[in-house]
């Protein structure tokens, strides 16, 4: 059974990957700043522990890296955990002789670009906050780390993942947990990717996205978000933003502000 260094295990998408991953054949190693009270084995440290992440990599296959702030927030933050913690886990994962990294990147990453047919992943980089600006940097960075050690790197531009879509836009860019776990377990197990940006939802009739970078790595989504389509069309209309961007209300908020 290979091991995976999850980081980031306690979040949202964590949590599905937690539960769903061993079923698909993988052996979790857990890492998150946060305690798993229903893991008590998991590493608790920081991104930026060199000697932690050392330890934890040791023995490992490969890594799915989910860790980092998900919303905006003040540029030092960002700073600190998604730019030098993510080029910190890189780092030690090549020292560790790890040769595959599953890097979980944000539709963000292009949240400029206007609403309009399906935006595929050669869609030049426009990130909405700092947020999306630094996952802009951990695509950049999986590059350099495939063309100049090697390393498998595939990143999953990631819509809006939770257990159901509550909004419009969401209709659009949802991943099902069950979902996310089929879209992880391929990214995991295609031979030799080399270096792959793909978007991550599920086969949403109104989805915004080309997944089909995903679907050569062997995913098949099963969720589709439309037998939420009538409850959710019959509340509040969107907002502009949400309309008329790929990154929705991100666009809006104030550059640097924390985002609840």
């Amino acid at each position: 059974m290979a091991r995976v260094l999850l980081t980031g295990a306690a979040g949202g998408v964590g949590r599905f990957l937690r539960d769903g991953l061993p079923g698909r054949g993988w052996e979790l190693r857990l890492f998150d700043r946060a305690p798993i009270p229903e893991a008590p084995d998991a590493v608790v440290a920081d991104l930026r522990d060199d000697a932690a992440l050392d330890a934890a990599l040791d023995g490992v296959d490969a890594v799915v890296h989910l860790a980092g702030i998900s919303v905006e927030a003040p540029f030092d933050d960002i700073l600190g955990s998604n730019i030098d913690g993510t080029y910190r886990l890189f780092a030690a994962a090549r020292r560790a002789g790890v040769t595959r990294i599953v890097y979980a990147s944000s539709n963000h990453a292009v949240g400029f670009e206007p609403v309009g047919g399906l935006a595929r992943v050669d869609t030049p980089p426009r990130p909405d906050t700092y947020y999306g600006l630094s996952k802009v940097f951990g695509e950049g960075l999986g590059r350099l780390y495939h063309d100049r050690f090697g390393l498998d790197v595939v990143c999953i531009r990631i819509g809006s993942c939770f257990e159901r879509p509550t909004s419009r836009r969401q209709l659009a860019t949802w991943l099902s947990p069950r979902d996310a776990v089929g879209l992880f377990d391929a990214c995991l197990r295609a031979p030799a990717p080399g270096y792959v940006v793909t978007f991550g939802i599920s086969a949403n009739t109104r989805g915004w996205y080309d997944i089909e970078p995903a679907r050569k790595l062997g995913y098949e989504p099963q969720d589709d978000s439309e037998p939420y389509a009538a409850e959710i069309l019959a509340g509040p209309p969107e907002s502009d933003a949400d309309a008329r961007y790929l990154g929705g209300h991100f666009t809006e908020v104030p550059l640097g502000e924390h985002m609840r």
